[in-house]
């Protein structure tokens, strides 16, 4: 089991640990994953997140392959943008969901910790299929960079007090350099919880440096900042709509089923178009939609019923969300039943719960307000 460089810091502040993805990991402080989701809300949360991977594209060709790469736009980047995108298979399913950032003379992608050694792999491999990417070098930079995100409504406000560079002056999907803290770090713009804040990449040997000092910041400045585990990760990302690779997002997921045809450019050539394409044509015969549940917890793998009791699908995701105070579920579903309003039912321990099939996201993200 892989740990991060925080490992013992999280044991020490008594955090519940559990895997995920390969690494030992924080789920949830003393305070409860409940309370860490609202801090998050309402003022700062710190969140280990050095499981993700970290890959740098350079080279002479390295502009169309990333072009080709990926299923975003991405030749009208700028250095200092940062774009979500997808890694697709020939057959349009969605191998990873990623970030993207424009940085002078690379290319850096931000990748899911489970995935890091496939989606190396399709790089290296998709390099090795065309001799105009002889030129491009792939390096993982992931053992070396360590990765914290800081998120919430005082998330900036803090970072702007401890950074030689204002950070406010970074807008949401761009990145910069700064040194927070005196720790040299490529600042995104971007997150995961649908608040404001960053997300930090440094170099590893700073990580409890780095972490502390933000805690301690913090503190001293009036401004309640706590350490968030993965529980509160998830019911932040799962308000505000956003995927979890092997849930929302796979290998058996099309794009266009999960509702992100928006994150593909059809103007241009990409791994697994011809697919997108070709179900664009055919059409979808499931749609991803949120549920609100009543009478119990809605899981993953749970079937969906239309009223009358005939199986219209299956959750991937379910879960309490505190800030909306509801129980709620993604579920794939039959087209003709993902009309928000539509009456359907999610069986829990055998019994039929009463659901409702309701818009996303459930907390609308800051930066979309």
């Amino acid at each position: 089991m892989n740990q991060t460089r925080l490992h013992d810091w999280h044991l020490a502040a008594g955090a519940k640990m559990a895997p995920f993805a390969g690494y030992d990991m924080p789920i949830s402080y003393p305070i409860g994953s409940v309370e860490e989701h609202l801090v998050t809300r309402r003022s700062v949360g710190l969140f280990d997140i050095d499981h993700m991977g970290q890959i740098e594209v350079t080279g002479a060709g390295a502009d169309a392959f990333v072009s080709r790469l990926v299923s975003a736009r991405v030749h009208d980047m700028k250095d200092g943008d940062a774009r979500y995108s997808l890694l697709l298979s020939e057959e349009g399913t969605v191998i990873d969901d990623l970030f993207v950032y424009k940085i002078p003379g690379a290319w850096w992608i931000v990748v899911n910790a489970s995935n890091r050694e496939e989606d190396l792999a399709w790089m290296l491999a998709l390099k090795g299929s065309e001799r105009a990417f002889d030129a491009v070098s792939i390096v993982d930079r992931s053992e070396e960079t360590y990765m914290i995100a800081v998120q919430g409504p005082r998330a900036i406000e803090l970072l702007d007090l401890v950074s030689d560079a204002k950070i406010s002056e970074l807008v949401r999907f761009t990145s910069g350099n700064a040194k927070v803290l005196g720790v040299p770090c490529l600042v995104g713009r971007t997150g995961y919880t649908g608040e404001d804040g960053v997300e930090l990449f440094f170099p590893a040997d700073d990580a409890v440096r780095l972490w502390t000092g933000l805690l301690s910041e913090g503190e001293k400045r009036g401004i309640e900042t706590k350490a968030i585990g993965l529980g509160a990760r998830d019911s932040l990302r799962f308000e505000a709509g956003m995927p979890l690779h092997g849930h929302e997002l796979s290998k058996e997921i099309s794009p266009l089923e999960a509702g992100f045809k928006w994150a593909c450019d059809l103007e241009k050539d990409f791994v697994g178009k011809a697919a997108v394409l070709r179900l664009a044509e055919s059409g979808v015969t499931r749609k991803l939609v949120g549920l609100s549940v009543t009478g119990g917890v809605p899981r993953e793998g749970y079937e969906v019923q239309d009223e009358s009791g005939r199986a219209v699908g299956k959750v991937v995701a379910g879960m309490f969300c505190p800030s909306v105070k509801l129980y709620a579920a993604n579920a794939f579903v039959e087209p003709a039943v993902a009309k928000s309003g539509t009456a359907l039912r999610v069986v829990i321990r055998g019994k039929a719960a009463p659901a409702v099939v309701v818009k996303r996201p459930l907390y609308v993200p800051t930066y979309r307000r």
